[in-house]
């Protein structure tokens, strides 16, 4: 098989029509001088990125036209923005600790909060740099101090032990050893798709037939905004995918037209809440006190591969990460193995 320059991308184009939809959405409830700012945003950002922004600034302005201004959230206008203190923004962060919108109760910690921060920073900026409103005091707010998380990611035993608990599922229930028997071959692929190239979960289930190479081991995928890349792969995830492609291709109810690599019981393109449900099944089995996801799949794959090659340049590219920086944090499980190895070195008596 060979790549297939035409192909569509219909996966990715679906997706990002979806979030225009929900992004025209947000507009009718966001105040009018928004709409200038996310029409000059299609510029430079996704989609999904001008979607968060959109759900950010909406819980912004219901926090202020209910507690600064007591009017709806459309009748904010820049006279009111200009009113806005950093003392009111600095409240806004303390409110996301508990809050409740739309009459549901939600929480955000540090990371939620920087966010939510970075989107009213954006917005103030604009406003200020098209001397709309006449200071930006959104910049004098410190972003909040993130407590970075140890890295979860599996061990190597684990990793073989999850992939044959998809293979020969003994530890899963009675039911879910009946769906096995018409997934395994998929699931056994995806995981070790997910552990031998450490792509993205939304990478995965918009991936198509036509998008691997078998001859030159290697496959196409489309990443964060749209860029497309080449990735290769392994004798290990050859097998798995020829081995699902042999029962896909059997399948008479799938519909030729359909394209998708992964396929749901339903005979439809896999989603990503489909992909998080079947890893936390599996790796439930295997490391249960371990909260295990897609991404994780991905970071011990990052960190494998650090392991193995020393180069954080090459994990940074592979994954996909365009800044190097973000790719370090891989290297904190290597930390620990170096201190082990050198417990030894230095003699005090001889």
């Amino acid at each position: 098989m060979s790549y297939n320059k035409n192909m569509s991308e219909n996966y990715f184009v679906d997706r990002d029509n979806r979030n225009i939809k929900h992004i025209s959405a947000y507009l009718e409830e966001l105040p009018d001088f928004c709409y200038k700012y996310f029409l000059e945003m299609e510029n430079y950002t996704s989609t999904l990125s001008r979607l968060n922004y959109a759900m950010d600034l909406k819980i912004f302005f219901d926090f202020l036209a209910r507690f600064k201004f007591s009017i709806d959230v459309k009748d904010l206008t820049l006279a009111h923005i200009e009113k806005v203190t950093a003392d009111d923004i600095s409240s806004f962060l303390s409110y996301l600790s508990f809050y409740t919108y739309k009459g549901k109760n939600y929480k955000n910690n540090e990371r939620g909060k920087a966010r939510k921060l970075s989107s009213i920073r954006s917005l103030f900026k604009y406003l200020f740099n098209k001397d709309r409103i006449s200071s930006n005091v959104a910049s004098k707010i410190t972003m909040p101090k993130q407590h970075e998380k140890d890295i979860l990611r599996l061990e190597v035993d684990e990793v073989s032990r999850l992939v044959n608990q998809a293979e020969s599922p003994s530890g899963l229930t009675k039911q879910q050893q009946g769906y096995n028997k018409h997934t395994r071959e998929r699931d056994v692929a995806i995981l070790t798709l997910f552990l031998a190239t450490g792509i993205r979960v939304s990478e995965l289930v918009g991936l198509n037939v036509e998008d691997f190479d078998f001859d030159n081991h290697s496959f196409k995928v489309t990443r964060k905004g749209g860029n497309q890349a080449i990735l290769y792969f392994s004798q290990e995830v050859e097998d798995a995918i020829k081995a699902w492609l042999l029962v896909r291709d059997s399948n008479k109810k799938l519909d030729e037209k359909e394209k998708a690599l992964f396929i749901s019981l339903q005979n439809k393109r896999i989603c990503v809440r489909a992909v998080e449900q079947l890893v936390k099944k599996y790796a439930g089995v295997v490391t249960p006190l371990k909260k295990i996801t897609p991404h994780k799949l991905r970071s011990t794959y990052g960190t494998n591969l650090y392991r193995e090659t020393g180069d954080i340049y090459i994990v940074a590219d592979v994954l996909g990460h365009r800044d190097v920086n973000t790719t370090r944090k891989h290297y904190a499980a290597i930390t620990e193995d170096k201190r082990r190895s050198v417990a030894d070195k230095i003699k005090v008596r001889f």
